[in-house]
């Protein structure tokens, strides 16, 4: 016998899976060429975490020129991003939770941050 299951819906223009950085930064951006062009778009952000950022590990270490580009006057709005990064570190996670660091001389010099926020 097949139940019948009533579920609720919801009509959007555009659906975004992940509500990491880039998936949030896709429905911004989205959001204001809408505006921009004064047109009406509905852009929904499903996560399959509890809340945004649920499944990161660690805080983030990044450049924010992207920040900048998306949002110029973020600075002026107060968001929370005050503690510049000072010095990375490497760890190759294995084994359920043992952790080991990469010395310097191992890590390539694409993964090292000079001055990212």
């Amino acid at each position: 016998m097949t139940e019948h299951v009533e579920r609720d819906s919801m009509e959007v223009d555009v659906v975004i899976v992940g509500a990491g950085p880039s998936g949030l930064a896709a429905a911004c951006r989205l959001m204001q060429q809408a505006n921009e062009a004064e047109q009406e778009l509905t852009v929904c952000v499903v996560e399959k975490g509890s809340e945004v950022g649920a499944h990161i590990l660690s805080g983030a270490v990044f450049e924010p020129r992207a920040l900048d580009e998306l949002f110029p006057d973020w600075a002026e709005r107060g968001a929370p991003l005050t503690t510049p990064a000072v010095r990375d570190e490497l760890y190759l996670l294995r084994d359920a939770e043992k952790a080991q660091k990469l010395p310097n001389a191992l890590v390539p010099k694409s993964m090292h941050n000079t001055g990212g926020q």
